[in-house]
């Protein structure tokens, strides 16, 4: 089975492509979605010990959260070494259930790809990408979105010049969508009967290989 790696900073598309890659019958698992989820209960109790004040009934109050990562950015790396295992865990059994189903391909929507060396656990590198004045007009059309916010939530962020320059395939989303759908089509096409090997190396097993004794 061969595993893509589909990345993008904020407000690139990266959603688009990947409702794209679904439309093919190639599984996708959305990293943003599991924190999601996480956040709705199961993290909750030790997100709410690293920073307290964070939760609300039992869930994690992303506003709260906001506020108090905005006080403290030295909190965002606490934050991910809580959530990036419970997360890893998740992609593991679904990369697991896709390859049970002979699933030729399955693709880790992962916003933060190279920032957390996920990189090293995939077959082959998506980034999609849009010019800096289209992604900012993107993203504060969201709600809550400010100046201020968003300049620090892009500081995390690897440049985007530097994702492009790493990936194996650029999609620009800076156009129509019928567009953007033909270069996922194209990617697609050129992976068809490509073999991997990172679900072999790392994912195959209950734990990866670096906590195997």
């Amino acid at each position: 089975m061969l595993i893509i790696g589909l990345t993008g900073s904020m407000g690139m598309g990266k959603s688009t492509a990947a409702e794209r890659f679904r439309a093919h019958g190639i599984p996708v698992f959305d990293a943003d979605a599991a924190v999601h989820c996480l956040y709705g209960g199961p993290a909750a109790p030790l997100i709410e010990a690293a920073f307290p004040g964070s939760t609300r009934d039992g869930k994690v109050d992303r506003t709260r959260l906001s506020e108090i990562l905005a006080r403290d950015p030295a909190g965002f790396a606490r934050l991910e070494a809580l959530i990036h295992p419970l997360v890893e865990s998740e992609e593991r059994a679904f990369l697991q259930d896709a390859a049970r189903r002979g699933a030729p391909m399955a693709v880790l929507e992962i916003p933060l790809l190279f920032e957390t060396g996920a990189d090293a656990r995939v077959d082959v590198v998506v980034v999609v990408t849009a010019p800096e004045a289209v992604q900012r007009r993107r993203l504060m059309e969201r709600p809550g979105m400010t100046a201020e916010k968003l300049d620090v939530l892009l500081a995390r962020q690897m440049p985007d010049a530097e994702k492009c320059a790493r990936a194996d395939f650029v999609v620009d989303s800076s156009g129509t969508i019928a567009e953007s759908h033909a270069r996922i089509d194209r990617i697609i096409a050129s992976l068809q009967g490509r073999d991997g090997e990172a679900f072999a190396r790392y994912w195959s097993t209950s734990a990866p290989p670096r906590e195997r004794s």
